[in-house]
């Protein structure tokens, strides 16, 4: 007979951590007070063996009594099977072993089976429904259903789904799907795709176990090419269950047996092909025994070399293949496929402090990894993952001082001297002065920043590399130089940024090269500094006015016509329009006002009142709001003529008080056009009736 052992049978990742655990603590010296949450593992024998050895079984309403006992007796230590609990257990036990010192809780929750607690307690709420292919009344589903919030509803199978879609209305809500981690992959398929139909905007979550679902992969592979099954495990395993299922759905002879005592050989009498599956909670000793019996009855020598060879064997030095079976803060759990189980802490792994491994992992993940040590007593081999990959890219960054390659890595540290960045796993150093940053500067500022950089030096035998960051900014500014003065034109619009200000102007990055925007280019009125009308770190749009490659000298423009106030004002306004104005300036020959933002206009002393003034203090002061009426607009010198003796004109003649004199009497003389040169001090004229056009001098 031609007997084949699963090579994925026995205990799964999660229940070789929990009994590898539980194992330590019998062993210690001093040893505690052990106690379990229900049954540690689906496996009534192994469970027997544990109670025979002194570990109590127990269950959260004994929690606070032994919590209590725990104060005056030995320390005692709570395990948390690897099914996992409800969150208000989990909550509870928290308070305990914070209140009672000598009480500790060991959590041996799978990782599996906490990240679909993760996603029931963080993905379900109000109006929420979340649908769990599971076993009811199974610990992993209690568990699970404990950490969901709002409907929720459990299911074995996809007709159970179909039913329950059939008598529950979920439209309008958010529906979450999830499975058991030993679920049927297939029944899982068909749940999806039922679900699927109606609801398809349903949130689907694949959380079945890796190692399960490879296991169950195997498992109807095997029955299919054999002529007999056998399934070891828990009667109460849903793991063991789901293998019987499959392997009895592709083999009629297919047989479930808990220990050695219940195989009956002869009923696989004169079959040529026997296959052997174990569940997940089936102990090592237990699958050699049923496995030895076979043999013995069929080919007359000892099948335990099967279950060995299965098995390979590890030794200082070696690089293995790894399958990320439990993640936690500080370490890696890793299945090596061998006699022990691999561990592998955040330091072996990188050397990035702020790298967190939840977020980078999860079970089911593979890569290599360096033996560091094997403990086969404590059944642990420490692993080392950064040592494989510092071994696997040296090479490339040790090539790269000759290649020139560019590399981007994440500032980890400062250390003295300079920076440490990461590329691949390998530490590379970048002095200071090749930062990046000015002399003196603070190097933290880098910390957790990526940075691309050059290698600029190796020490091979000591493994060191050295990098510059300020060599590839030093080429990437060089490229966008010469990117903008091979492109540059007069006239040419861009966007850049303003990068400082002077008395006399502003500077803009235009993307590697700087301009000159000149106050007199800046604004349509006078300004004293830019900083008027830009500020540093501004994004402008600007344009070309002259440049000079030779002396990289560029000069900018920025105010255009549509920004000149004078066109809001011409579109607003015509002759004859009485507006208000503030006084902004008082002059010899008049006063100045403000009509909009911008534009100003020149109220003539001869149009100030309508009589005759020696100085227009006599009448107005700064700041003084009056009305006026536009007499005069030049739009070719964009000057406007304002009036206040107009509109005292307009009045009816009994407002005009009868001792002043006509305006009409104010002699043209009186304001000549000399008092103000045009350049410096412009001169509105009177209109045309009240002095000779020759005189007329413009503002």
């Amino acid at each position: 007979m031609e007997l084949t052992l699963l090579e994925s049978s026995g205990f799964c990742p999660g229940v070789k951590r929990a009994t590898r655990e539980i194992e330590r603590a019998l062993a210690s010296p001093d040893r505690p007070r052990i106690c379990v949450l229900g049954e540690l593992i689906h496996n009534k024998p192994y469970n027997d063996s544990l109670r025979a050895r002194g570990v109590e079984t127990v269950s959260v309403a004994d929690a606070e009594r032994i919590a209590r006992e725990s104060d005056a007796g030995r320390e005692t230590l709570l395990f948390i099977r690897a099914h996992g609990l409800p969150a208000a257990e989990e909550e509870l036990l928290s308070r305990l072993a914070a209140e009672h010192p000598r009480f500790a809780v060991r959590d041996m929750t799978c990782e599996f089976v906490r990240r679909i607690h993760r996603i029931a307690a963080g993905e379900t709420g109000e109006g929420t429904v979340f649908l769990l292919l599971g076993t009811a009344g199974h610990p992993e589903t209690e568990g699970i259903l404990g950490h969901a919030k709002g409907e929720k509803y459990v299911f074995p199978d996809a007709a159970a789904l179909r039913e329950l879609l059939g008598r529950e209305d979920f439209r309008g809500k958010r529906v979450i799907f999830a499975a058991q981690t030993t679920q049927n992959t297939a029944e899982r398929k068909k749940s999806q795709e039922i679900l699927e139909k109606d609801y398809t905007n349903a949130e689907i979550f694949d959380t079945i176990c890796s190692v399960t679902e490879k296991r169950q992969a195997e498992t109807e592979a095997l029955a299919a090419r054999s002529d007999g099954m056998i399934v070891i495990g828990g009667r109460s395993s849903s793991n063991s269950r789901k293998l019987y299922d499959i392997a009895a759905s592709r083999c009629p002879i297919t047989r479930w047996i808990e220990t050695a005592a219940e195989l009956r050989p002869e009923e696989f009498r004169g079959l040529s092909r026997v296959g052997i599956a174990a569940g997940a909670s089936t102990p090592d000793g237990i699958i050699e025994e049923v496995v030895n019996k076979m043999e013995k009855e069929f080919n007359g020598e000892n099948f335990a070399e099967m279950l060995e060879d299965s098995l390979k064997t590890l030794n200082t030095g070696d690089v293995v293949a790894c399958t990320v079976t439990s993640v936690s803060a500080g370490e890696l759990g890793v299945d090596l496929g061998a006699k022990v189980t691999g561990v592998i802490a955040k330091d072996q792994i990188t050397d990035d402090p702020a790298f967190k491994l939840e977020e980078n992992f999860k079970p089911g993940d593979t890569f290599d990894a360096f033996v560091i040590k094997v403990s086969d007593v404590e059944g642990i081999a420490t692993l080392s993952k950064k040592r494989v990959d510092q071994m696997q890219h040296w090479g490339a960054i040790a090539e790269a001082k000759d290649t020139g390659e560019i590399f981007e890595g994440k500032i980890t540290e400062a250390v003295k001297g300079g920076v440490i960045a990461l590329v691949d796993g390998v530490r590379v150093f970048i002095p200071a002065r090749h930062s990046g940053l000015p002399r003196e500067a603070d190097l933290s500022v880098l910390v957790g920043q990526v940075k691309k950089f050059k290698i600029i030096d190796i020490n091979a035998s000591r493994r060191r590399a050295y990098g510059s960051i300020r060599a590839v900014e030093d080429e990437e500014k060089r490229a966008r130089e010469k990117a903008v003065w091979e492109s540059i034109e007069e006239g040419k619009h861009y966007v850049g940024r303003v990068k400082s200000l002077t008395s006399f102007g502003a500077f803009v990055d235009l993307g590697g090269v700087d301009g000159m925007v000149h106050n007199t280019e800046l604004s349509w009125k006078r300004i004293r500094h830019p900083g008027e009308v830009v500020k540093v770190g501004d994004e402008i749009e600007v344009y070309v006015k002259s440049f000079d490659e030779e002396k990289h000298r560029i000069s900018l423009g920025y105010k255009t016509p549509e920004m000149n106030n004078w066109y809001v004002f011409a579109a607003q306004h015509k002759v004859g329009d009485v507006i208000p104005v503030k006084i902004v300036s008082l002059m010899p020959f008049g006063a100045f006002a403000e009509i909009i933002d911008g534009v100003d206009g020149l109220i003539h002393i001869s149009q100030i009142a309508d009589h005759k003034i020696e100085n227009c203090k006599d009448v107005l002061k700064v700041g003084d709001e009056v009305n006026v009426k536009i007499t005069a607009i030049d739009e070719e010198k964009q000057k406007v003529s304002l009036s206040i003796r107009a509109l005292l004109k307009d009045l009816p003649k009994e407002e005009v008080p009868a001792e002043e004199a006509p305006a009409e009497e104010t002699p043209a003389e009186e304001a000549p056009a000399e008092a103000a040169p045009a350049e410096e001090t412009p001169v509105e004229a009177a209109p045309a009736e009240e002095a000779p056009a020759e005189e007329k001098t413009e503002a």
